[in-house]
């Protein structure tokens, strides 16, 4: 096998991987525009309140820092400084593992469509019946 009909080979294989990935893609646009226009005001109205809600957790979290602050400052005698790092320190903590859950949470592709999609793009593209 000499060296262009490698570089053939090549060309082909990464034209076929753009080829899948961009049907992927399109195919996986195109279902999330159809559902968005079937359900535009359920998708408005829950955006709303759920704006609406992280306002209120917002204050929420905010006055709960301040009466952790309260506490710490009537618990021990360090300087503001110390009880602040220790609230960073916490929030740190539960930042980063809420951040983990929600990523495990949220791997994977959700719609059978999309596979659907792939298997008929892949026989496509390789020439497949």
């Amino acid at each position: 096998m000499d060296k262009s009909n490698k570089n053939k080979n090549f060309a082909g294989t990464a034209s076929r991987i753009s080829a899948i990935a961009s049907s992927v893609m399109d195919l996986h646009v195109r279902i999330a525009l159809q559902e968005v226009d079937k359900e535009k005001r359920r998708i408005i109205s829950g955006t709303i309140f759920l704006a609406m809600g992280g306002i209120m957790l917002m204050i929420v979290l905010f006055s709960l820092h301040l009466i952790a602050y309260l506490t710490l400052d009537d618990l021990n005698n360090w300087k503001t400084a110390y009880n602040l790092i220790i609230i960073i320190i916490v929030d740190l903590f539960l930042a980063g593992l809420f951040l983990k859950i929600g990523g495990k949470l949220t791997k994977g592709p959700y719609l059978p469509q999309t596979f659907e999609g792939l298997g008929k793009t892949t026989k496509a593209v390789l020439g497949k019946k």
